[in-house]
């Protein structure tokens, strides 16, 4: 029962405007856990959202929570982003999911280890919320990660993989295995919307993956062509009658063309004039709604996928990097595009074999369901002792 004691919780690495929607999920459904968890502890949770300034539209409104923007700035004098941090009596960074890792540059890397480090040197206790951990494949990644996981006061992996990560390269860290918290975000459940005459087929094509394609990088390594991948699956879609091609987007940046979806939906509209093109989502629970009302689901973006997994939906993830592996893999979901192992034409098939396959699909999703109620019930866990603590610190 709430006192109206107020518990401030600082929400690191979150975000309630960006423009994608996997980073803004991860904040509504982390809010609405630790919300719960607060309450039943007796207090009132004031949030503060701390990250990067992004120019999304808001879907988190000021009564919710406040928001700080980080910048370069702030990296070089530090005063007000401690000051900030210091008034919290709890912080739970989420790392925007995957970015406590070497593999967006040191920059990135940097800003995420010294917001931990000032949590820790303005000794208000730090949970790493579920997340990718990881990877930090030389130095001087490692030594800062061991350092930062070792100080926080819980770090908890969303799969596997990052948790094995976590234990070999922190084993003083205070370790837990949970899963990602967007299956938790709340929707309006459209189900009733499948099963009719043309089966509503949904692609979200990424941006950020078209682009690598295109331009030859292939920074990700993916074996199959991912622009002629999803042309060709795009064009059978098309091309049967019994089929309504939907193109949804996940992931819309104005700043950045090379990561937009929305501009990835609009070329594939353009190409595929029988398509509906999806316009792009007001937040990550509008998107959620949305996939929840797909007969079936081709994603890039590990959020929509997830989205159509605790909905529903059979969904085909296509994987680019480990966080897809370590977390489909916690739950035993064999119907991942891998990033190795199938050329352009047998991933073509394997995607078009994947309509047929909707059944074991939802088989494997309700079973994978059950193991992440457990593992969400991990971090509620957690997360009751360390707001616990934080709540003596605030009578005090």
């Amino acid at each position: 029962m709430v006192t109206g004691k107020i518990l401030k919780i600082g929400l690191l690495w979150h975000s309630g405007k960006s423009g994608n929607l996997g980073v803004g999920a991860l904040t509504l459904a982390n809010m609405a856990i630790a919300r719960q968890v607060t309450e039943e502890l007796g207090f009132e949770p004031q949030f503060t959202i701390i990250g990067v300034a992004d120019r999304g539209r808001a879907y988190i409104g000021p009564s919710d929570a406040s928001l700080y923007d980080v910048n370069s700035r702030q990296l070089i004098d530090p005063r007000e982003t401690l000051a900030v941090i210091g008034a919290q009596h709890c912080i739970l960074d989420i790392g925007a999911g995957d970015s406590f890792a070497d593999i967006y540059g040191f920059k990135r890397f940097l800003f995420l280890w010294l917001s931990k480090m000032m949590a820790v040197a303005r000794g208000v206790p730090l949970l790493l919320s579920p997340q990718t951990i990881g990877p930090f494949t030389k130095q001087p990644y490692r030594w800062m990660a061991k350092l930062a996981m070792e100080r926080a006061d819980a770090v908890v992996a969303r799969d596997h993989q990052s948790f094995d990560v976590l234990k070999t390269i922190a084993p003083r860290a205070r370790a837990v295995q949970s899963v990602d918290v967007a299956f938790a975000l709340p929707f309006v459940d459209r189900s009733a919307e499948r099963g009719g005459a043309k089966l509503r087929i949904g692609l979200n094509v990424s941006g950020l993956l078209l682009n690598e394609a295109e331009s030859g990088r292939n920074r990700f390594g993916l074996e199959a062509d991912y622009a002629r991948l999803m042309r060709d699956f795009a064009g059978a879609m098309a091309a049967r009658e019994d089929v309504e091609l939907h193109l949804v987007s996940h992931a819309t940046s104005d700043r950045d063309s090379g990561d937009d979806d929305g501009q990835a939906a609009d070329r594939f509209a353009a190409e595929f004039p029988g398509a509906i093109r999806v316009p792009d989502f007001a937040g990550p629970q509008q998107a959620k709604s949305y996939i929840s009302s797909l007969d079936f689901l081709v994603a890039g973006r590990m959020h929509a996928c997830i989205a159509a997994f605790s909905s529903g939906t059979p969904v085909v993830p296509i994987a680019y990097s480990r966080k897809f592996s370590g977390l489909f893999g916690t739950l035993g979901y064999d119907f991942m595009l891998p990033v190795t192992g199938m050329g352009t034409d047998a991933a073509l098939a394997f995607l078009i074999e994947g309509l047929e396959r909707r059944e074991a699909m939802r088989a494997a999703m309700a079973a994978g369901m059950e193991k992440i109620e457990a593992l969400l019930d991990n971090y509620r866990a957690e997360l009751r002792v360390q707001l616990a603590v934080a709540g003596e610190l605030a009578a005090l």
